[in-house]
């Protein structure tokens, strides 16, 4: 009886040290991991090593070169209208033969202009006019911080691997990009390198509010351990 009793017993000890062994294993694993992770820049993060005027560059060896489509609305467009449209883009389009990346990004409204218009209005209104004016603009920018009205943007993403030339091949790129779409009447611009940090903050900064005229400066942020957006 004594037998039986000490192997379940060593096999207890045995088994209490294994578990014991793998939890320390897995602890010190999230502790180099979260370690690795606070050394880690934001621009590491997100692959960008750096942006300058018309182009950003990734750590993978890539120039990058954004447009930024602007929206219209097809809404009182009839069907032949809207067919003709597609057949225009369609044929314009048809000789790109290299890569690209659509991107749809979703934003809150920009009120800015209808608030200080607004405004303007109040010094050349009427007590009752004031009144109503005042209700309206803060009736709007209540609207607007909810986050219930957003407004879809819509981007092209063009790329060449980071050779020598790459930049001006990839302009030339872009630049027929836009025009095929502007011969169909949709404005299409090559975005700057202030609008590229702006989309790449909207992009991968979840709290980050669109400035029309937000400034920016170089700098390099640190990020706390193991956080992921």
């Amino acid at each position: 009886m004594i037998f039986p009793i000490i192997m379940i017993m060593v096999c207890a000890a045995l088994g209490g040290g294994a578990f014991l062994f793998i939890s320390l294993s897995d602890k010190k694993k999230k502790q180099a991991a979260a370690a690795d992770g606070q050394q880690k820049t934001a621009n590491e993060f997100v692959n960008v090593k750096d942006i300058k005027g018309r182009y950003l560059y990734t750590r993978d060896q890539l120039v990058l070169c954004y447009l930024k489509i602007s929206p219209i609305s097809i809404d009182l467009f009839s069907k032949s209208e809207k067919q003709q449209l597609v057949k225009q883009l369609t044929a314009s389009m048809s000789g790109v033969q290299h890569p690209f990346k659509f991107l749809a990004v979703s934003r809150p409204v920009d009120i800015t202009p209808l608030i200080s218009e607004l405004s303007a209005a109040l010094a050349t209104s009427d007590p009752k006019q004031k009144e109503l004016l005042k209700q309206e603009i803060l009736e709007m920018t209540t609207f607007a911080l909810s986050g219930e009205v957003v407004e879809r943007q819509f981007y092209i993403v063009l790329w060449e691997k980071a050779d020598e030339g790459a930049e001006k091949e990839l302009l030339v790129k872009a630049k027929d990009f836009a025009g095929d779409f502007d011969d169909c009447g949709i404005g299409c611009e090559i975005l700057e390198q202030q609008d590229i940090v702006r989309l790449c903050n909207l992009i991968n900064n979840p709290s980050y509010m669109h400035l029309e005229d937000t400034d920016f400066t170089p700098s390099i942020p640190i990020l706390g351990g193991g956080v992921v957006f």
